[in-house]
């Protein structure tokens, strides 16, 4: 019956108890008022086991972005800033400053509201990596990260896999780290724009909505890969099998079978999609920018 649970979180991973998988490290502290989560798959089989990418997988439960008051979401930018200052450093080895190249991918399709945080956030970012050229001093003042962006859409807008596109421009590009930025599926409605999960495994776009693509990860961009994604909807064979689960039918006869079947296509996202949409797309453009150049 696994078979019907998609999510993109790690921390929704199929798994009683991630503490005591060997190969796994589970940790959850409390840090600016929200509940942090730590999963680091070490092993093979773990990651097999929890159906994941080797890696590191930190999870922010934050409350629904487009409820937080201005104090909070502050506190969450500084906070999302902090872990992904961290993580860039920790992956590419060095200290980040006016040498340090970022490379930021928005992913989705900007035409679709729920797939939409990818693209609107990176249009959100303030580019500085031309500066670095054409305005020295300016640049140098400022004391930035070279930071570029890059929407590229999707398979079905360009006729181009999204690798491929990554690909060549990182390849020009040549930043010390690439991060992407997406919209997730998740498992519970609650987690819905809720939820902001930070990884260093890369991602598989479209792979919560059954749609797989390539993979993009430090493999296949050649350099450093962190990905960003908040979910914004759950798939609704998803919800109608933990409606069982939680009514206690563990037993899937022909005729429910049938139902979840009929609805692993169709996906779920709250009424107010596009207001959620927005306040995401700002948050991630906040946090992003104070990670790397300081201006948001």
């Amino acid at each position: 019956m696994d078979f019907y649970v998609r999510s993109d979180l790690a921390c929704e991973s199929n798994c009683e108890d991630f503490g005591k998988l060997e190969g796994a490290d589970w940790s959850v502290d409390e840090k600016s008022g929200f509940r942090v989560s730590r999963l680091e798959i070490r092993s093979s089989e773990a990651a097999r086991r929890l159906e994941r990418e080797k890696g590191c997988y930190l999870t922010v439960e934050c409350g629904r972005m487009n409820h937080l008051g201005e104090d909070d979401a502050r506190l969450l930018e500084c906070l999302l800033a902090e872990e992904l200052r961290g993580m860039a450093e920790r992956l590419c080895g060095k200290a980040l400053d006016s040498d340090f190249g970022v490379f930021v991918a928005g992913l989705g399709n900007v035409e679709m509201t729920a797939d939409a945080v990818g693209p609107k956030t990176v249009r959100k970012l303030t580019a500085t990596r031309h500066l670095k050229d054409y305005e020295t001093g300016l640049y140098r003042e400022i004391g930035c990260a070279s930071l570029s962006t890059l929407a590229p859409g999707v398979l079905g807008q360009t006729g181009i896999e999204t690798l491929e596109l990554l690909r060549g421009a990182v390849r020009y590009v040549r930043p010390d780290v690439a991060i992407v930025v997406d919209a997730l599926a998740a498992r519970s409605c609650d987690r819905l724009a809720s939820t902001v999960q930070i990884s260093d495994a890369g991602i598989h776009p479209g792979s919560g909505v059954g749609n797989h693509r390539r993979a993009i990860c430090a493999e296949t961009l050649e350099v450093p890969v962190i990905a960003i994604g908040v979910p914004t909807v759950v798939n609704s064979s998803t919800l109608v099998y933990d409606a069982l689960s939680t009514a206690g039918i563990c037993e899937i006869d022909d005729s429910l079978r049938q139902v979840l079947e009929n609805g692993k296509s169709f996906f779920v996202s709250p009424k107010e999609s596009d207001v959620i949409t927005e306040e995401v797309s700002n948050l991630l453009a906040n946090a992003i920018g104070l990670a790397f150049t300081g201006i948001v």
